[in-house]
């Protein structure tokens, strides 16, 4: 891995330092390691999480992967810019209704217009929860 640039070291600041709001917060979408090359994030399942019959809502995990690659994009691009998704994939591999989700992104693409992160979602004894790709679409500062 690379030394951050000086705006990706300010966005990854921002980030692991409360820095993100919205929708996250309401998730409960906590990251915990952040760098140009990927994020890594938890979130608590809760039942305000759940769907009628008591599993966590897929809408959730779309959500999740969402965010996830929305701010590995934006720390990529390091103030240079924001992004915007233009696609979200996600799969659902394995119901849950509590515990604590490990979440980690990783970079496919990402190109001058365009980027493309995996994210990855892990049950609490490492087992795949869900797992989506977004792609991004840059947008200059």
């Amino acid at each position: 891995m690379t030394q951050p640039t000086p705006g990706q070291q300010q966005a990854i600041d921002q980030i692991l330092t409360g820095g993100t709001a919205g929708f996250d917060t309401i998730l409960g979408l906590e990251y915990t390691a952040v760098t140009a090359d990927g994020v890594e994030a938890t979130l608590t399942l809760r039942p305000e999480l759940h769907q009628p019959f008591g599993i966590t809502h897929g809408g959730v995990y779309c959500a999740i992967v969402e965010s996830v690659a929305s701010v590995s994009g934006v720390v990529w691009l390091g103030g240079a810019g924001h992004v915007v998704g233009v696609n979200n994939n996600t799969d659902f591999l394995r119901a849950l209704s509590s515990g604590v989700l490990s979440i980690r992104s990783t970079p496919i693409h990402r190109g001058r217009r365009q980027q493309l992160w995996l994210v990855e979602i892990d049950s609490e004894d490492g087992k795949a929860v869900a797992r989506g790709q977004v792609r991004l679409q840059n947008i200059d500062a």
